[in-house]
């Protein structure tokens, strides 16, 4: 080995990147002294960015995790390093379903549960190298933090937009508790496998309902993916539609009314159907005869609802009774039908040929059926005259009748077809909404107490706002108690206490709230934390609210997104907060997904399917820097991706070429020397295409351009100044913090802190070199390097040398030149 290799391979190794070693040091500074906390005060340009915030589950951190997290982390560092103040925060949403089912299984308080898991969370977290501000921490189980979420109840409860009602829950007859819908399985408790029955139980509702049309139209001014807009449009399903009344013949006052969004083929209507739960159903088979057959079927068709079953085909009974129809078309039966929905306008529907599911019932039962609107192809019309076809293209179909629209087509007499319902009585306008109100409350112990007693002789009164919060009480039982009940309402020094208005005795409500009831407002309590008068302040709201950035996974799209805002609705029109919508920019990471052993297929990553990848056996491998790369890198962000191992070796290839290449003292510059122009613009080109594509959201293409970089570094042995690497290493920094940082102490003495995001100059990105194609009466023969801006005197020579043979024995008779584009030799 000669002398000179055996200096390249001493250098090679005092320059070798120790990913353990400069990991651990950097996480430890930055939790000594952390370099982005948030700067007190309100003046200056701010920037929230914000995670939805994780519940801490005993598994801990997963990847999906880390592709969000890290994903908000560059842009919050872009801001940072910009000069923004920013608002970075984390925090938990602990309180909930999961974390007690969890402490049941492990035989613990979901208190201590809770406490461990955080712990756990937070250790992954600050492997990530994230610049949280955990002086913002917040923890939704903290009394400090759910005093503030019950004072919002109270305050929705005395606008009137907090009830109480009876309403069916899923029921466990062997855990003996009821359960959410997402304990529900298959129709199964997920915990023991028992058929899951319905049951009512006294309940707290939200009148979310109220706010339907706000939360539709706030959809406009969102910039938010139009996949989650519509969504939530479906969620609402506003729909304009006809009420139609009719009298129940033989029952004297009885009336029901049928609700009709696709009311153009309205003569067609022969039957009525109703919901099997309908509250009127009992009343209307009074006398009838009927009302053990009837009510046994209805038990049978809730039964099968509740397993969730897939109905195969409508099931339906006759109720022994007939409407009058104020349509005309005499008296209609009624019956009761699977697929009606009680909370879907009146529950009861008018039924007719023009529509697939009604046309099955009707020939299955023998329902006899009318047409009233047809295709306009003759053939096809014929068909459908003869019950052949069912056809339901409202839009596009010729009626039939009445005669003042037959021979029109439905969808250009829709308004008029409404004021004609309307003129001769028959139908009153009305505007529908799917969106049903909120089931606030739940049977369980691990969830913030709702502050209001219930008093024999004042009703249910609201806890004195002066006395929050209303604590949990820390008992060792805490197991549901079989009653259909709250825990709660076993632990009597609680639950027995003092009416607040006339200090009688009282007893405590011992519902509990949803989990949502935390992460519907939380992002308004990160400004300040710690704040004990008030839950927020308005300083803090007019500076740092809406948020600037909101990530989060799509699954969250109906429940807390929808949630969250009709909480800041209501707090607007209660004059509490200056803005009417708590996110201005949503970004939806995708999941990451893997090859499952057991299926042989790419799915979501769980235990069951053995296809979880732990991200801190990844960071004891490779480190953080390279699983934040990865992560970065594995596709567009938007999109769901598939893990692959062999990925991170690419990235910790490409990180250790970097870290070699600034190291070697052969390429970069002395302080102060001016390195060449190529160079220089080669720099700000990087710079352009890489800060373009992450503007775009696309920091796997961003990676692309740094990696280009780097191979042109090495294949065109370029020297950088020490601004131009105060550049690269900047960029990198949003990134891959830990290798940046250690570059920027160790090569140009600075924290990240002192920093800049580095601004590119224009005219320096645009490439001063440029490929000028050589024609020969207008046919491409070849083409030529020249300097942007090149004249035609600078260029012809060279060009013609480069197409010698295609002008030796011709003439040149003219030479065409376009700047910067072309020169075109025009020979005979």
């Amino acid at each position: 080995m000669t002398v000179k290799s055996v200096q390249f391979w001493v250098q090679r190794i005092l320059m070798s990147y120790d990913v353990v070693r400069v990991e651990q040091k950097w996480q430890a500074i930055w939790q000594a002294n952390p370099p982005a906390q948030t700067k007190s005060g309100h003046s200056g340009k701010k920037y929230y960015c914000l995670d939805m915030f994780p519940y801490p589950s005993g598994s801990g951190l997963h990847v999906g995790h880390w592709r969000g997290y890290v994903l908000s982390d560059v842009y919050a560092r872009i801001k940072w390093l910009e000069k923004y103040n920013i608002l970075h925060p984390m925090g938990w949403d602990a309180f909930g379903l999961p974390a007690e089912n969890d402490a049941i299984k492990k035989g613990i308080h979901p208190k201590i549960g809770t406490q461990t898991n955080i712990a756990h969370f937070k250790k992954q977290l600050h492997a990530i190298g994230a610049i949280y501000d955990w002086d913002k921490e917040v923890d939704t189980t903290d009394p400090h933090y759910y005093k503030w979420t019950q004072w919002i109840f109270l305050q929705m409860y005395k606008a009137g937009l907090a009830y109480e009602s009876d309403m069916p829950i899923n029921w466990c007859p062997s855990c003996l508790t009821g359960l959410a819908n997402e304990e529900v399985v298959n129709g199964n408790c997920d915990r023991c496998g028992t058929q899951v029955l319905q049951k009512n139980v006294r309940q707290w509702v939200l009148k979310i309902t109220a706010y339907a049309e706000k939360l539709l139209v706030g959809l406009d001014k969102l910039e938010w993916p139009n996949k989650v807009k519509l969504m939530q449009q479906h969620w609402i399903g506003k729909s304009e539609g006809l009420v139609f009344t009719a009298p129940v013949k033989g029952t004297g006052n009885l009336v029901i009314q049928t609700y009709s969004t696709h009311f153009e083929a309205f003569q067609a209507d022969t039957f009525v159907v109703l919901a099997p739960d309908h509250p009127m159903l009992a009343k209307l088979l009074e006398g009838t005869g009927l009302e053990v057959e009837v009510t046994e079927f209805c038990k049978k068709i809730m039964h099968e609802r509740a397993q969730g079953r897939e109905e195969k085909e409508p099931q339906g009974i006759f109720t022994g009774r007939y409407i009058i129809d104020p349509v005309g078309n005499g008296e209609l039966p009624i019956w009761v039908a699977s697929f009606a929905i009680k909370d879907y306008g009146t529950g009861i529907v008018k039924c007719s040929a023009h529509d697939e599911r009604d046309f099955k019932f009707a020939q299955k039962y023998g329902i006899p059926l009318k047409i009233a609107i047809v295709p306009e192809d003759p053939k096809l019309a014929e068909q459908v005259k003869n019950f052949e076809l069912c056809f339901v293209d409202m839009a596009n179909g010729i009626l039939l009748e009445p005669s003042e629209f037959a021979g029109k087509k439905g969808g250009d007499c829709r308004k008029a077809i409404m004021e004609y319902c309307e003129r001769k009585g028959l139908a009153e306008r009305k505007t529908q909404y799917k969106l049903r109100d909120w089931i606030f409350s739940r049977q369980r112990y691990w969830g913030e107490p709702i502050p209001l007693v219930h008093c024999a002789s004042c009703g249910v009164v609201p806890v004195p706002e002066n006395q929050l919060p209303v604590e949990l009480p820390e008992v060792e039982n805490y197991q549901p108690t079989g009653t259909g009940q709250s825990p709660l309402a076993a632990i009597e020094w609680w639950v027995n206490t003092k009416c607040p208005k006339c200090q009688g005795p009282a007893k405590r409500e011992t519902n509990t709230m949803p989990q949502w009831a935390g992460s519907c407002w939380y992002f308004l309590r990160y400004p300040n934390p710690h704040n004990n008068q008030s839950a927020w302040t308005a300083d803090d709201m007019n500076y740092w609210l809406p948020v600037d950035l909101y990530v989060g996974g799509i699954e969250h799209a109906i429940l807390h997104l929808l949630y969250s805002r009709f909480y800041v609705k209501v707090l607007y029109d209660l004059g509490h907060l200056p803005f009417d919508e708590p996110f201005t920019h949503l970004f939806n990471q995708g999941m990451v997904l893997k090859l499952s052993e057991k299926s042989g297929l790419v799915e979501k990553m769980s235990k069951s399917k053995g296809n979880v990848v732990n991200p801190d056996e990844i960071v004891a491998q490779y480190g953080s820097d390279v699983l934040r790369l990865y992560m970065l890198f594995m596709g567009p962000p938007e999109l769901d991706c598939e893990w692959q191992d062999n990925g991170l070796e690419g990235i910790k290839r490409f990180l250790n070429r970097l870290w070699d290449y600034v190291h070697n003292q052969n390429n970069i510059l002395p302080s102060g020397q001016i390195e060449d122009e190529a160079t220089t613009r080669r720099v700000h080109k990087f710079l352009k295409e890489f800060q373009a594509r992450l503007a775009q959201f696309k920091p796997n293409t961003a990676i692309s351009a740094f990696m280009e970089l780097v191979n042109d570094l090495y294949a065109q042995s370029m020297k950088l100044s020490k601004d131009s690497l105060e550049k690269v290493i900047v960029s990198l920094s949003v990134m891959a913090p830990h290798m940046a940082s250690e570059m920027a102490d160790g090569l140009l003495g600075q924290l990240l802190n002192d920093c800049v995001w580095p601004v590119y100059d224009p005219a320096l990105a645009i490439d001063n070199q440029l490929t000028l194609a050589i024609q020969v009466n207008g046919k491409l023969r070849g083409d030529l390097l020249v300097a942007r801006g090149a004249l035609q005197d600078e260029v012809q020579a060279q060009a013609e040398t480069i197409i010698a043979k295609w002008l030796e024995g011709k003439q040149v008779v003219k030479v065409i030149f376009v700047k910067d584009r072309l020169i075109n030799f025009v020979v005979k």
